[in-house]
């Protein structure tokens, strides 16, 4: 018996080491040494401080700022401990509310747009963590936060284009915006 257990604890213990410690150290290792701010969660800094993630929404609702994608995440949103999509099918009366509601607090924001409000304004992404709009959602909202920000409509134009970024080696995804960087960017311009 103690002839089956001895090499059992053994492998038991190396495999444990090999799997619990030497893997994660060498992974972790590698992905500080390749890509640090990615592996570090993409912290955007501020002024020397951290003010939130690349990577994850905030939720700004000030009608001078741009405005991202609604987030699905309860209670709060843009919570990463409750990522998921809604889960609400395109029949689903309460998809139906919910994007009606969203329109309606977008023409409240700013009552002079009558152009079609842009899909990813209203509807959700999967994770509900989305921080990128797309170039059509931002300069769907430029005039109201050119006009409420006292800025002229070219230089928000211009600050749209400067954070818009490239499909990935220019083919996967589509062209996108950080909602973040576009409003740090804002604030950094004045008013």
């Amino acid at each position: 018996m103690t002839k089956m257990i001895r090499p059992a604890l053994v492998l038991f213990v190396l495999l444990s080491a090999i799997t619990g410690l030497l893997y994660p150290l060498a992974v972790t290792g590698a992905a500080q040494a390749l890509l640090a701010h990615q592996a570090n969660g993409s912290v955007v800094l501020h002024d020397g401080r951290p003010v939130g993630s690349a990577l994850i929404g905030q939720h700004f609702s000030e009608p001078r700022y741009f405005w991202g994608r609604p987030s699905a995440t309860t209670p709060a949103p843009y919570n990463a401990m409750a990522s998921g999509g809604a889960n609400l099918g395109p029949l689903n009366p309460a998809l139906v509310d919910a994007v009606q509601a969203r329109v309606a607090a977008l023409r409240a924001a700013d009552p002079t747009q009558r152009t079609p409000v842009p899909l990813d304004l209203v509807t959700t992404s999967a994770s509900g963590l989305d921080p990128h709009i797309s170039p059509a959602a931002a300069r769907w909202q430029a005039p109201r936060v050119a006009r409420l920000r006292g800025l002229a409509p070219q230089q928000v134009d211009q600050l749209i284009v400067q954070h818009t970024e490239a499909p990935l080696w220019g083919l996967l995804g589509e062209p996108r915006v950080n909602v973040l960087a576009l409003n740090l960017a804002l604030d950094a311009a004045g008013r």
